[in-house]
């Protein structure tokens, strides 16, 4: 794994980090122990970032983290976690400077920190994008020292554009991967200009880009991929992409001709993330310990070609495109 410098912060990660969804919860049966086994494979590997959020099981997630750091000691890798989701309902109107400091302040606790590393907004619904005050409020909690910095996670490339106009925004989590290409096509080049830091989310498309996933495989009933798959909780974006299942398993097996002997599809999908200089760290997510390992040795793959970068484009276009590029 690379190191770098993460954007304007005074943070070094890896350019693998450990995405912390699947240990909190909606992915089906995760034991505490496995993941607790997975964070730790992860830090064993070296990577330095961890990206988590106080309504990852409702809580699960921030804790887990803080109890194996806490028994680790040594160097502390960053700990981003996210804040706004707690909302019910979740509107514009109650990103309000309590409510947030209030989130925050569950989150240092949960957490066993005096200050959050990086808080980021959680998909908010797209008026905040244009209430300077919600901004505000994060400075004032930064200068507060509550939090060592904030960015937003965003569900759509306008929203990314809109919220690096902030000029206290040093970081966006976003859709990126072979199957959601768009924010390279202008979002990245704006990010590198203002050097603000981008966390790749949902790299392997929920599982998808994985190529394990067939049209048999069953998903438990608390599981996303399960009961999101049309957006019925959240976003649709967030399941599989927002590609439709059965054209996903299609350009899963065009995918799957591409991939170099000897590695796995998830591998070669990470690889591909990494192909971008815009992308500060990619976040995979990981039921064990065997996954986290798999996560930061595919950093170690060969650069991809030319030739195989414009392969999956050509598939992103011929079938993808049409169900998300515009969406998101």
């Amino acid at each position: 794994m690379k190191h770098h410098a993460f954007g304007r912060m005074p943070f070094t990660v890896t350019n693998v980090g450990f995405g912390a969804w699947q240990i909190g919860g909606s992915w089906g049966d995760i034991s505490e122990a496995d993941g607790r086994a997975a964070l730790n494979a992860a830090l064993d590997a070296g990577m330095t970032f961890i990206d988590t959020a106080d309504v990852y099981g409702d809580g699960r997630s921030e804790k887990i983290i803080a109890d194996v750091l806490k028994a680790r000691g040594g160097e502390r890798p960053m700990v981003a976690t996210k804040a706004g989701r707690r909302l019910n309902p979740h509107v514009a109107e109650g990103y309000s400077k309590a409510n947030l400091e209030g989130f925050i302040d569950r989150s240092l606790k949960n957490l066993a920190v005096d200050s959050v590393d990086l808080v980021q907004l959680h998909c908010p619904p797209r008026e905040v994008f244009y209430q300077p005050e919600v901004f505000d409020s994060l400075d004032a909690l930064q200068t507060a020292g509550k939090i060592k910095g904030y960015g937003v996670s965003v569900e759509k490339v306008e929203d990314g554009l809109k919220a690096i106009e902030y000029p206290g925004v040093v970081s966006i989590q976003i859709i990126y991967n072979i199957f959601r290409q768009r924010p390279d096509h202008l979002f990245f080049a704006e990010a590198r200009r203002k050097n603000v830091a981008i966390i790749a989310r949902v790299p392997l498309a929920s599982g998808l880009l994985s190529g394990k996933i067939t049209r048999e495989t069953h998903f438990a009933s608390d599981d996303h991929r399960n009961f999101n798959r049309h957006g019925e909780a959240f976003d649709v974006g967030e399941t599989f992409a927002g590609v439709p299942f059965e054209v996903g398993l299609q350009a899963v097996e065009e995918v799957r001709t591409l991939v170099p002997t000897g590695a796995t599809m998830a591998a070669f999908a990470l690889r591909w993330i990494l192909m971008s200089d815009a992308v500060t760290v990619v976040i995979p997510g990981a039921r064990n310990g065997e996954q986290a390992k798999a996560n930061a040795a595919a950093a170690d793959l060969a650069p991809l070609a030319a030739d195989v970068m414009a392969a999956t484009r050509e598939i992103y276009t011929r079938l993808i495109a049409q169900h998300v590029h515009q969406r998101w």
